[in-house]
């Protein structure tokens, strides 16, 4: 397989600072990360809040963020597709209150949060999370290749391409064979 070839003197000064292109950047010292969590978990944890109160998803977003002290705050893009999808099922309802769309459960949802509470992960439960945090390592090697773009000879870029193509295939592979097969013994 060939990797694309390794950028050019050009290159390197048209993107001194940044190598991977204008507004490329994602954050810096002081930025807050957010926490992603399962589209189950945020469906729950939307039917747990509504269950209290009806709200509005960007008080549902706060709500979260709250409980969860600050470690998962969900964005407009995972609310408001959850709260759609519980109102085609017929677990919430939204009204109009003082311009604003407020989300209620329905009977039916507050039936199938009485049902179901118990066998649920709590999702404002910080110790819920399983195995390790492969963002932040992820990040890592993100800034290690941009290290190796930025100082790198170009033997070393076409090297990185090389590790980094190799790592990609690895993480394919492992999708690939399928869920975890107890040991023989």
């Amino acid at each position: 397989m060939k990797f694309a070839s390794p950028p050019d003197e050009r290159h390197f000064a048209r993107h001194q600072h940044h190598p991977f292109g204008p507004g490329r950047r994602h954050g810096g010292p002081g930025r807050r990360r957010r926490g992603r969590m399962a589209r189950g978990d945020v469906r729950v944890a939307i039917l747990l809040l509504l269950d209290e109160e009806p709200m509005h998803g960007y008080q549902l977003m706060q709500a979260i963020a709250e409980r969860t002290g600050g470690r998962w705050t969900p964005s407009p893009g995972a609310i408001y597709p959850a709260i759609n999808l519980l109102e085609d099922e017929g677990l919430v309802v939204a009204h109009a209150d003082s311009g604003r769309k407020v989300i209620a459960l329905t009977d039916a949802g507050r039936e199938h949060v009485r049902d179901n509470r118990d066998s649920w992960p709590d999702p404002f439960d910080g110790d819920a999370e399983t195995g390790p945090d492969l963002r932040e390592l992820v990040m890592q090697i993100g800034s290690a290749a941009r290290q190796v773009v930025i100082t790198g000879s170009p033997a070393q870029v076409e090297q990185a391409a090389a590790v980094l193509g190799d790592a990609r295939r690895a993480l394919y592979l492992l999708l690939a064979d399928g869920p975890e097969q107890p040991a023989a013994e």
